[in-house]
């Protein structure tokens, strides 16, 4: 690579590796892992930079690498995770405290997000936290607009599923 593309990349690094760090924290729950698969994504665009001819799909390219990467993660016999003997206690809030309410509502977030199998968890977050069109997240999944739908459909059920009654807990009174 010149002096001008390691100069476009690092400028596209700086400006997107949060962003591309969150979205990776939300596909799997870990920021470790999220910094893993953000480092994959970046390491990636690194190599085909040269041949980018469309530099306003660079972060459609990064998502796509976050995705593939985290389903195959998933997949790896060593990265199942298991269930903990002992539920470790968990902060208290004060009632009608605004930042514990959001912290508990995204922590519960988060919680249920991972209970949701991966590819439907990547469309959730992909449509709902990132903002997507459907024909986006096709595209970003190399897959029909239908089977986001579906995906999209089921992975509600599963969040719903996981929240349970944590989704009432989270619902403002009155």
């Amino acid at each position: 690579m010149d002096q001008r593309d390691e100069q476009e990349f690092a400028e596209y690094f700086s400006a997107r590796r949060d962003a591309v760090r969150r979205t990776a924290y939300l596909i799997c729950g870990d920021w470790h892992r999220a910094d893993d698969l953000a480092q994959n994504a970046f390491v990636a665009l690194h190599r085909r930079w040269h041949k980018v001819r469309d530099k306003q799909a660079l972060d459609a390219y990064v998502r796509r690498s976050l995705v593939r990467a985290s389903i195959d993660e998933s997949r790896r016999p060593w990265r199942r995770e298991h269930a903990a003997e002992v539920v470790p206690e968990s902060a208290d809030t004060q009632e009608g405290d605004a930042v514990g309410d959001a912290v508990a509502t995204r922590s519960a977030l988060v919680d249920g997000l991972q209970q949701v199998p991966t590819r439907q968890r990547a469309v959730l977050v992909l449509r709902f936290l990132e903002g997507q069109s459907v024909a986006d997240v096709a595209a970003t999944l190399q897959c029909t607009e239908g089977t986001v739908k579906s995906q999209t459909a089921r992975g509600l059920d599963a969040l719903r599923d996981a929240l349970g009654d944590t989704l009432d807990d989270l619902r403002p009174a009155g």
